[in-house]
C-alpha cells in the first residue's frame, strides 16, 4: 500500500509539474495555459501508472501501439479515459481499435484514412483525425509528404464519417531543440497555409506535436496538443 501511496504522489507531483511548464510555455508564447492539450503517453507503464496518472487528473492517454492500447483500454475500463492513437496504425488493427479511441493522430495515408472512414461508418460514428506530416522528410518514418496534404484534402472532405481537424509531427530523430523547432515551424506554416483555403468539412485548428524532450519548443511554434511520457514517470520508471 505504501508503495502504491508514492507511486501516486509522485506522478501527480510530476503532472502538477508538467502542467506549470506548459502553461508557462503558452503564455510566453501569446496563449491561454489551456490553449494546449496534454496528451500523457503511456507507451512504457503499466496499469498501476495509468490508474494513478487518471487519479492525479490527466484523463487525455495516448499509445502507439494498438495491441498496447486494447490491452490497457481493457484493463482501465471502468475509468473515464479519452484515449488517443498516436503511433502507426495498420489498416487491419482499425475496426479494433476506432471503437476505444477519441482521435486518431496517425493518420498517415490515403488508404488508412479511407480504411477509418469506412470502419466509421458501419457504428455510424464521425470520427476526429489528424494527417501526420513527415516534415523532417526522414525515410524512417511515414506520414505524408508535405507536398501531398493539400492536394489530398479534396478527398478527406469526402469522407462522411472522419472529420480531419488538423496535423501531427514528430521532429527529426536526431535533432536538438533547433532543428525541432524548424520541423514544428514548418508544420505551422504548413497548418497556416491549408487553413486559409480548407475544403468544406475539413478544419486545420490542431497541431500535435512536442513530446518530453522538446514540448516546450512546439508549444512556442503553435502546437494545440503535445504528447508527453517519460516527464510524467521521473522517479518511477
Amino acid at each position: 500500500m505504501r508503495m502504491m501511496n508514492n507511486l501516486n504522489a509522485r506522478i501527480a507531483e510530476n503532472l502538477a509539474r508538467l502542467r506549470g511548464r506548459i502553461a508557462d510555455a503558452a503564455v510566453r508564447s501569446g496563449r491561454a495555459a489551456d490553449d494546449v492539450r496534454l496528451v500523457g503517453v503511456t507507451k512504457y507503464v503499466g496499469e498501476a501508472e495509468v490508474r494513478a496518472l487518471v487519479e492525479a487528473g490527466c484523463s487525455d492517454l495516448g499509445e502507439s501501439r494498438p495491441q498496447q492500447l486494447w490491452q490497457k483500454a481493457e484493463a482501465v475500463g471502468d475509468l473515464p479515459i479519452r484515449w488517443h492513437m498516436i503511433g502507426h496504425l495498420q489498416r487491419n488493427k482499425v475496426r479494433r481499435t476506432l471503437p476505444l479511441v477519441e482521435m486518431i493522430h496517425s493518420a498517415d495515408s490515403p488508404r488508412l484514412v479511407a480504411t477509418i472512414d469506412q470502419v466509421a461508418g458501419e457504428t455510424a460514428r464521425r470520427l476526429p483525425i489528424l494527417l501526420e506530416v513527415n516534415i523532417s522528410g526522414e525515410s524512417a518514418k511515414g506520414g505524408f509528404d508535405p507536398a501531398a496534404v493539400e492536394p489530398f484534402l479534396e478527398q478527406a472532405a469526402g469522407c462522411r464519417n472522419v472529420e480531419v481537424r488538423g496535423l501531427m509531427c514528430m521532429a527529426a530523430l536526431a535533432s536538438g531543440r533547433g532543428a525541432a523547432g524548424r520541423d514544428f515551424a514548418e508544420l505551422r506554416r504548413l497548418r497556416d497555409r491549408l487553413r486559409a483555403n480548407c475544403p468544406e468539412g475539413v478544419v486545420m485548428d490542431e497541431l500535435s506535436m512536442g513530446m518530453s524532450g522538446d514540448f516546450e519548443t512546439a508549444i512556442a511554434e503553435g502546437a494545440t496538443i503535445v504528447r508527453v511520457g517519460s516527464a510524467l514517470y521521473e522517479g518511477v520508471i
